[in-house]
């Protein structure tokens, strides 16, 4: 009797684990971005789960912010998307990512557009997992460039700050994205 209980937790266990991830995976991406994806004439994607991240980090020695942000992080996907014409993508695919966010229970924190009433666009969502934040998106829209960036695991907008400039993430202060000078050999 003792081992069929066993098992049927077991079984609830699995069923709750698969249900939660079902209902929005990590991997998921909105069709709107899924969209620009498609007419893009570059594009630069990759996923660096924890084990990932805390490897990449130790080239960073010097900084303990970053690897006591990414103890939290469980992984960070980069989805970069090049157009050879400016403004050559849809506007509309960068609100319909809006619209599946909202629609996704996700909160906006950010929505800056530039004063002039361009289609440029710096969006940052972020999901709630008991009253904690446990994922964030940025989208940042320029004229030739639409990038896309989900951070997973449990992390604070200030730890958010100090991944800025690591893993393809952006520096971003005060809603305005901080220009990268660095030149790399």
């Amino acid at each position: 009797m003792k081992l069929s209980r066993f098992f049927l937790a077991i079984v609830l266990a699995g069923l709750t684990t698969t249900m939660s991830h079902a209902q929005q995976p990590t991997d998921w991406l909105p069709q709107g971005i899924e969209a620009l994806r498609q007419i893009a004439s570059s594009k630069t994607e990759f996923t660096l789960d924890h084990s990932m991240l805390v490897f990449a980090s130790k080239l960073d020695a010097d900084n303990e912010d970053l690897r006591r942000v990414i103890a939290g992080v469980s992984g960070v996907s980069v989805h970069r998307y090049h157009f050879v014409e400016p403004w050559q993508y849809d506007p509309g695919a960068l609100s319909s990512v809006k619209e599946e966010y909202h629609s996704a229970g996700w909160k906006q924190l950010m929505n800056n557009h530039p004063k002039d009433g361009g289609p440029g666009v710096t969006d940052l969502w972020v999901r709630f997992e008991n009253n904690a934040i446990s994922n964030v998106v940025i989208l940042l829209a320029r004229a030739n460039e639409v990038d896309f960036f989900v951070v997973s695991g449990s992390i604070s907008p200030l730890d958010l700050s100090h991944l800025g400039g690591h893993f393809g993430i952006p520096r971003i202060e005060g809603g305005v994205l901080v220009p990268n000078n660095q030149r790399h050999p």
